[in-house]
């Protein structure tokens, strides 16, 4: 089998050239949200990747043309070091953290504010424009706590996106969120609108895997995923992270030994 030469510029679709690059950061939160594909919880086992990995992955990205970096968890503003990661990795790219918003007092948000600049986005996730639609799957009292995250934010001069995976509670409910996202300042394309996904704690919702997924580079500490809606071991490309330029060919020697067609099949998650 020859692989491909991932130095010139092939006669592929943009699927084949991978721009996001995904990196859990740990497994340990906050919350314990029932759909959660990480299976994250306060006594998860934290896996926190180190600092001198991400600033190696960081590098390697910048090399190999990716635009857009995640850093998610578990919660990745329980680490101390998730500050010097954001720094390192916005001073190179775009670069996307996913937060519930909830732990934001005053020490933390300085430390934030310290580091913000105009490549750095914060994620957050929220699933109503009320706690009905919210707390049943995220706990009791999230929902408040991550609006007081959010205004926190906003007027610290952030860039907020938001995350809302749709449930059996806010179906009927979509447009009532996007008139609160509007309100509070979130424009229409900084707001993602997902299905639930049957992985991690959900018993619910769509089967996912390497058929029908879009991939998207995945780090963890135990190697390299095709997407970060799971780190099961169904979804891993390789035991070794370095250099990421081996588990692109992987993904791509597999995406061009499948028959259905990359574009037709495969879903986008975000």
């Amino acid at each position: 089998m020859t692989l491909p030469d991932l130095q010139k510029k092939p006669e592929l679709p943009p699927l084949f050239l991978p721009t996001k690059l995904w990196i859990y950061t740990n497994y340990n939160c906050n919350l314990r949200c029932s759909y959660c594909v990480a299976e994250s919880h306060p006594g998860a086992s934290k896996r926190i990747i180190q600092l001198t990995t991400v600033k190696r992955i960081v590098d390697e990205a910048v090399e190999l043309g990716f635009k857009n970096i995640y850093l998610t968890g578990g919660e990745p503003f329980i680490l101390d070091d998730i500050y010097e990661m954001l720094a390192y990795a916005s001073a190179k790219l775009s670069t996307t953290v996913l937060t519930n918003a909830m732990l934001f007092n005053s020490t933390r948000l300085q430390e934030l504010v310290a580091i913000k600049n105009e490549r750095l986005i914060l994620q957050v996730s929220l699933d109503g424009s009320q706690p009905e639609h919210h707390d049943p799957y995220r706990g009791q009292g999230s929902w408040q706590k991550t609006v007081e995250g959010i205004h926190k934010l906003r007027e610290a001069g952030f860039r907020i996106c938001l995350s809302t995976t749709e449930t059996a509670a806010n179906t009927m409910f979509l447009d009532e969120i996007c008139e609160f996202r509007r309100s509070l300042g979130i424009p229409d394309e900084d707001h993602i609108i997902r299905p639930l996904a049957k992985r991690g704690f959900s018993d619910y919702g769509m089967e996912v895997g390497k058929h029908n997924l879009v991939p998207e580079m995945t780090i963890n500490t135990e190697g390299v995923y095709w997407h970060p809606l799971s780190t099961d071991p169904d979804l891993l490309v390789s035991e070794e992270i370095f250099p990421l330029l081996d588990s692109i060919v992987k993904i791509r020697v597999e995406l061009a030994e499948v028959s259905i067609s990359p574009h037709a099949e495969r879903e986008e998650f975000q």
